[in-house]
């Protein structure tokens, strides 16, 4: 294996099949500089037999250089919508007295992760539609990879414990508050932010390490370890151990216990007598688990597929529902459905437009209407207990 400079690959050869690498053939005391004729923009620079990749090329959306434009407004579209929709609920649940709850702290935390992850690699994608070669030096691709991970094994876990917060508010609602405290709620949290800071530690500098020989030319419109170990001409044992390692600590287990968190809620929902109130209880439970599976899911299916037999095509689908439409819809499912969001988006604007209608004070969010019936579930079997003690 050889060793790596912190901002370039050092490879053994050069891909035979690109047409368009650099070459400078060094002798003692001066360089020969030679170029083959076609293309200004190098990809390598070969140092006697071995090469410094100073960037890679993306192939994903290539396939279509007709839809280019379209592609661009799509995308620009969605980062747009993603922006707008998390930072607004981070702004109100800032300076809402009303949501200053466990709860929405979470989804504090998952608004700003869904803004880091989009802006890791739509503004990236949104430069390079413009470009007839979508390249990524070598040092942007690593810190490119480095903020996905983190993003993506934080969401993983911050997920889980979103779905823990919700059995302990139906399923324990009197020992809601003392259970999910403020000093608890923190901890959830910054063990979230952790567990993603570590996996994306190991994981970059475990990358930084590989030596690329095969090709310059990514198969996606990101860097991601599993398409590096492609490229890798050094031994990839670890790394391939480490992956798998932490696809299952960071993306089957916390996807594992958030479904076997969803099966205990749909326990107690079910024992929820109003057929309205049950009715509105699966529905939202419904539009959570869809957006959790998607996300599992299709991360799951990115880190685990087998090496071939999918096409360009599938795979930036794939990824590209994961990576940049999941967290378009995450603000829309997990807070601008709830009616608590919704009484402060309102607010908000009546401070700016006063004739927007005022909130309503009636009580008839989805939440405390579970915690209300089960609560009266808990006390009336508490009661008959008593009774027959008696």
């Amino acid at each position: 294996m050889l060793i790596c400079d912190p901002t370039l690959f050092l490879v053994s050869r050069t891909d035979s099949k690109n047409a368009t690498f650099k070459t400078i053939h060094v002798q003692t005391g001066s360089a020969k500089e030679s170029q083959p004729a076609g293309d200004s923009n190098k990809a390598t620079e070969q140092m006697g037999n071995q090469t410094l990749i100073t960037e890679f090329i993306f192939l994903g959306f290539s396939n279509h250089p007709e839809l280019q434009m379209l592609f661009f407004l799509v995308f620009l579209v969605i980062y747009m919508v993603t922006l707008l929709g998390n930072a607004l609920i981070l702004t109100l649940i800032k300076t809402d007295p009303s949501l200053q709850k466990p709860m929405y702290f979470f989804l504090s935390n998952l608004s700003f992760l869904d803004i880091c992850y989009t802006s890791a690699t739509i503004p990236v994608m949104l430069v390079n539609f413009f470009q007839s070669r979508k390249t990524i030096s070598y040092a942007g691709c690593i810190t490119q990879l480095f903020f996905l991970i983190t993003c993506a094994g934080t969401e993983c876990v911050l997920l889980a414990v979103m779905a823990y917060d919700r059995y302990v508010a139906i399923c324990s609602p009197l020992h809601y508050l003392s259970v999910m405290s403020r000093r608890v709620s923190v901890q959830l949290a910054g063990f979230s932010w952790l567990c993603g800071l570590v996996n994306s530690l190991v994981h970059t500098l475990l990358t930084s390490t590989l030596a690329i020989c095969k090709s310059n030319q990514l198969s996606h419109f990101f860097c991601d370890v599993p398409l590096l170990l492609k490229l890798s001409c050094s031994e990839t044992y670890i790394n391939e151990t480490v992956l798998h390692l932490a696809s299952a600590l960071i993306g089957l287990s916390p996807c594992l216990f958030t479904l076997v968190s969803y099966v205990l809620i749909v326990g107690a929902i079910l024992k929820i007598r109003s057929a309205k109130g049950r009715f509105k209880a699966f529905s939202t439970c419904t539009s959570h688990l869809v957006v959790v599976i998607i996300f599992y899911g299709t991360a799951n299916f990115n880190y685990n597929r087998p090496s071939s037999g999918y096409s360009l095509d599938v795979d930036t689908l794939v990824s590209s529902l994961y990576c940049i439409v999941t967290p378009m819809l995450n603000p829309l499912i997990y807070s601008l459905r709830n009616k608590e969001v919704k009484d402060a988006l309102k607010r908000m604007g009546r401070k700016y437009f006063p004739s927007v209608p005022e909130p309503s004070n009636r009580q008839g969010t989805l939440v405390p209407l579970q915690i209300e019936n089960v609560c009266i579930n808990s006390v009336s079997g508490h009661n008959q207990s008593m009774l027959n003690l008696q």
